[in-house]
């Protein structure tokens, strides 16, 4: 006899997750039920303290997947992360010149965007490339454009060429007949210049303004199979490629894994003094900084440690070189893959210490890591433009299988609901004091492992005030919640009511996978169950909107914030 299955509702669900209420009596007191111990924590936002504009540096994303962005749930998730902001996301990723039939696998795709005739002529086929990236643009999503890796056709080994990779396996395995340099530096230079034109033609001159051009992934480590000297040739007749078909092109580099150190110095020294390889000219374009910075996870004494420090010391490192050359101080820095840890595709099934990225852990993580990046940028006088979160969805996995994803079957992770917080935020950034914060500097020396971090970002628009709280630890480990008092001063609205709403990412809030395991499901949902989750995945709000009063331009709000908890007030009048 098999066993009865459950039939879930929102009725039942409901009443599994139980209700939290949010409430006001004078001041605003946000407060759900969370375990007794608790400690206080008072955090000041002074509105007439603006710390310059809030820049969108969480607007971009990438993998290294090409072919998933035009896949069932690959467009649907193209298409929730273009309404973050419109026109304004942009997406990055590898294999976009590999060779293939588009068939994708982990860490694998291609294009066949480049082949040769038997006399040995270049034969291009923009096919494939521009169902992604016109898969893209239907979304109202932007190409931050790789060009590489290197086709087969010029690959001076080109055998064996695609990988056969899968989580467990060395990495280096990947490394294969796409990791070398080009037989002929000027078809692979012509191809550059045929891709850039191709676009053009298609998307239109003002379009392509807009893009990012960038050479390659993590040339410093074993993505490139050339010297760094060959880099820079291949980068040279790229750029110049590029900037022959639109000389407008904003071009940058080099996307190094980590800071880069040495390799990021001399890449910069020939793009501004050195001899172009291409044109025998003095110096390369170079538009925009780019560089890679990853936390370092660990699984000790059964949980999983985070490693944001590693992550937040790359930053650092980083952001001082890049403002050690007055000539690109100022230029655009992109950090073209910044995240918790190196490989999305490892798994957590078997790599425990991977284990942060269904849950709160990763949300909590990217709050209060985005807001020091911030503070970095602010540290070394420098012009942060974005952090690419490096992570999409893998199509036809198990459901939550442990990748690093925004999504899983089309169901949202919490994670990704950070980033529509994120996307209500615009304005003037405003200054924030905790007492319950841990120091810049504190958690580049050890990260966040004695007390936890809660702290805040705040922004103010016109008529609406935003404060995005977490609680974070590095820590995968229970602890007490935090009773939060934020008190902010100097509002606009000098007196009356504002409005007031609240939105929470908890195990109780924005969050399908809690909803999943409640379910107990050792099998893929059904339709209605799918959809159910798919609700359980958005941006959930604590309640109906609350009024607040405003005295002499001030207000107060109370709640009740749990480990690996974010919360969002946004007040508005």
């Amino acid at each position: 006899m098999k066993p009865m299955r459950v039939t879930w509702t929102l009725v039942t669900i409901f009443a599994m997750l139980g209700s939290a209420r949010l409430f006001a009596a004078g001041e605003a007191n946000l407060a759900v039920a969370s375990p007794t111990n608790t400690f206080p924590v008072t955090i000041r936002v002074d509105a007439a303290r603006t710390k310059g504009e809030l820049r969108s540096i969480w607007r971009f994303f990438g993998a290294d997947e090409p072919n998933y962005a035009y896949m069932k749930d690959g467009r649907k998730l193209l298409t929730e992360l273009g309404q973050l902001a419109p026109q304004t996301v942009y997406y990055r990723t590898h294999n976009l010149l590999s060779s293939g039939d588009g068939t994708p696998a982990l860490k694998w795709g291609s294009t066949g965007a480049y082949s040769e005739d038997a006399q040995g002529n270049p034969v291009y086929n923009w096919t494939i490339l521009d169902r992604i990236f016109d898969t893209y643009r239907e979304r109202g999503v932007r190409p931050y454009v790789q060009i590489g890796f290197m086709p087969k056709e010029l690959s001076i080994k080109p055998e064996p060429y695609q990988h056969h990779w899968t989580p467990g396996a060395k990495y280096s395995e990947i490394f294969t007949g796409w990791a070398y340099p080009p037989e002929d530096y000027a078809k692979w230079g012509e191809l550059a210049y045929q891709w850039a034109k191709h676009c053009i033609e298609r998307y239109g001159r003002a379009e392509v303004e807009q893009w990012y051009w960038e050479v390659w992934n993590e040339s410093n480590a074993g993505y490139w199979r050339g010297t760094p000297e060959e880099f820079r040739k291949l980068h040279d007749y790229a750029i110049t490629g590029v900037r022959r078909a639109l000389p407008t092109a904003k071009v940058g580099g080099a996307d190094t894994a980590g800071d880069g150190g040495k390799f990021t110095r001399n890449f910069i020294e020939h793009s501004l003094r050195g001899t172009n390889y291409a044109t025998g000219k003095i110096g390369t374009p170079l538009d925009f900084v780019s560089f890679h910075a990853k936390g370092s996870p660990n699984f000790a004494d059964g949980h999983v440690r985070m490693g944001i420090a590693n992550q937040l010391r790359t930053i650092d490192a980083g952001f001082a070189i890049v403002a050690s050359y007055p000539e690109v101080k100022n230029k655009p820095i992109i950090i073209g893959e910044s995240d918790p840890d190196g490989c999305a595709a490892c798994s957590a099934a078997v790599y425990p210490q991977n284990g942060y990225r269904n849950g709160t852990l990763y949300s909590s993580y990217t709050a209060a890591s985005f807001a020091r990046k911030h503070e970095l940028a602010d540290k070394h006088g420098v012009n942060l433009e974005g952090a690419l979160t490096w992570a999409f969805e893998f199509e036809d996995q198990p459901y939550f299988a442990g990748f690093r994803v925004l999504a899983s079957n089309g169901i949202d992770l919490p994670v990704m609901n950070v980033f529509r917080m994120f996307s209500k935020m615009s304005g003037q950034r405003l200054a924030v004091e905790s007492d319950g914060a841990v120091p810049l500097d504190a958690i580049l020396k050890d990260g966040v492992r004695a007390k936890p971090d809660v702290s805040a970002l705040a922004s103010l628009d016109k008529g609406k005030l935003c404060v995005l709280a977490w609680h974070y630890h590095d820590d995968d480990v229970p602890g007490p919640a935090a009773e939060v008092e934020i008190t902010l001063s100097s509002l606009p609205l000098s007196a009356g009511g504002a409005r007031l709403q609240h939105f929470r990412i908890d195990d109780e809030h924005s969050n399908a996978y809690t909803v999943w395991k409640r379910m107990g499901l050792s099998v893929p949902p059904t339709v209605e169950e799918h959809a159910l989750l798919e609700q359980a995945g958005q941006l959930a709000s604590m309640g109906a909107p609350e009024t607040v009063r405003v005295e002499n331009g001030k207000a107060t709000v109370r709640l009740k914030l749990p480990r690996q908890a974010v919360s969002l007030l946004v007040l508005e009048w």
